[in-house]
């Protein structure tokens, strides 16, 4: 039976009354106002009131001159990375074509969706990555118009670093917005850009709870909560950077999940140690990891591996570290996570940033039934069927029959009008 040296707090409904309404509120307004609404609304959020929310080359320009040699070439191997990721993933998706009997062939093929909008957040951390992660697959995929948007920052545009990588990632039209007026935006249209197929990206509660309302004007690749790590590690383990991993992924946000599943007690108190060490030494943004640590922090000692995988199944993480000195045992046993990172060296870090898999991750639970983004969430799989007469021969009497049983007898009747010219009616 799992034990706990440390229990965190089960996380609160990411969706109260009030941003249910608040954002219920906004896309009803644009939806009727249109770009007045939008303007209101960015007036009062983000003191954001441009002539034009489309960004021009002019300030693209001045975002390529804000970013230094160093950090272009850094973000141009991420992009690389991400990029070669997807096309290797795309190659994977094969049409299809068969012939199943005699004159009936089946098939499908993919075709990517025509539009997409990629939200990129700026809130207490303009999401460099996030911008990779949300154009460049969608254009692997295919995609053939990307829209990006960022958040104003300090009100002056999007931040210069973000803007330059939207545009290195080939983005085809960029807004500066932020929040549920830019999903609205995507949704309904402004300006010069249409609506889009489908919106991808993470964001606050506000933002997920619009793309949650907005689902059926649009696709969306997942509703996504406060981001979650998780680490499952035996004895081998050095709990200082076990610590320092989980302290990590919790400064995204003060609700920010962190999970230590091990079978050594004794590495779950080294770690306990660790983590307040880091806390109360020089960990850069201790006031946000702390707090989500010492709220949402958890720390589990299971009776063996086997129940470290199934308690670690049951939380279904978003992230998932495995530190032990077998990760290849619990990689081919574990189902649940949103992406696995094997050793000790595969920190999620490199992941959200730049080693080529998408950081836009199932979270609460959702890993149980669905992944994370990827090339094949841009691209629809759309089958078909060509029939001659012989295949007709071969499915019509059992169509006819399952229609009749079904009292559908006009789906009967176009059945066997093609092996009878005259059928019973």
């Amino acid at each position: 039976m799992a034990e706990y040296i440390k229990h965190g707090d089960e996380q609160a409904d990411a969706v109260t009354r009030e941003i249910t309404d608040t954002v219920s509120e906004i896309l009803s307004a644009v939806q009727r106002e249109g770009e007045a609404a939008v303007r209101r609304y960015s007036a009062a959020l983000d003191g954001w009131q441009p002539d034009r929310f489309t960004v021009g080359r002019e300030e693209i320009d001045r975002a390529y001159a804000s970013v230094d040699d160093e950090l272009a070439e850094h973000i141009e191997r991420a992009r690389a990375q991400v990029r070669g990721f997807a096309e290797l993933q795309r190659q994977t998706m094969l049409d299809l074509e068969v012939e199943t009997l005699p004159g009936v062939t089946l098939g499908h093929k993919h075709v990517p969706v025509e539009a997409v909008g990629s939200y990129s957040p700026g809130g207490v951390y303009p999401l460099i990555a996030s911008s990779i992660m949300t154009v460049v697959t969608p254009k692997v995929a295919g995609v053939d118009r990307v829209v990006a948007t960022a958040p104003p920052r300090d009100g002056k545009g999007i931040f210069g670093p973000q803007l330059f990588t939207i545009d290195r990632c080939g983005a085809d039209q960029v807004l500066c917005l932020g929040g549920v007026q830019a999903l609205a935006s995507l949704a309904f249209g402004i300006e010069d850009i249409e609506p889009v197929d489908m919106i991808v990206g993470a964001g606050n509660a506000y933002v997920a709870e619009a793309k949650r309302q907005l689902f059926g004007t649009v696709g969306i690749d997942l509703l996504a909560g406060p981001t979650e790590v998780a680490v499952i590690a035996d004895e081998t383990a050095d709990p200082r950077i076990v610590a320092a991993d989980l302290l990590g992924q919790a400064e995204h946000g003060p609700n920010s999940p962190a999970v230590l599943m091990t079978t050594s007690e004794a590495l779950g108190h080294a770690v306990l140690r660790e983590v307040d060490a880091w806390l109360e030494g020089d960990w850069p943004t201790k006031e946000i990891a702390g707090a989500a640590w010492r709220d949402f922090g958890s720390i589990v000692v299971c009776a063996d591996d086997e129940e470290l995988v199934r308690v670690s199944d049951s939380y279904a993480p978003e992230h998932l570290e495995v530190q032990t000195s077998d990760p290849s045992w619990f990689h081919e046993r574990l189902s649940n996570y949103g992406s696995l990172f094997l050793g000790p060296q595969s920190t999620v870090a490199y992941s959200d940033k730049s080693i080529g898999t998408n950081h836009v991750l199932p979270t609460r639970g959702a890993a149980r039934y669905t992944g994370g983004l990827w090339v094949g969430k841009f691209l629809k799989t759309l089958t078909f069927q060509q029939v001659t007469d012989v295949g007709s021969k071969e499915v019509a009497p059992s169509t006819a029959a399952i229609a009749d049983a079904e009292f559908m007898f006009g789906h009967a009747l176009t059945a066997r009008l093609r092996i009878d010219e005259s059928p019973a009616l």
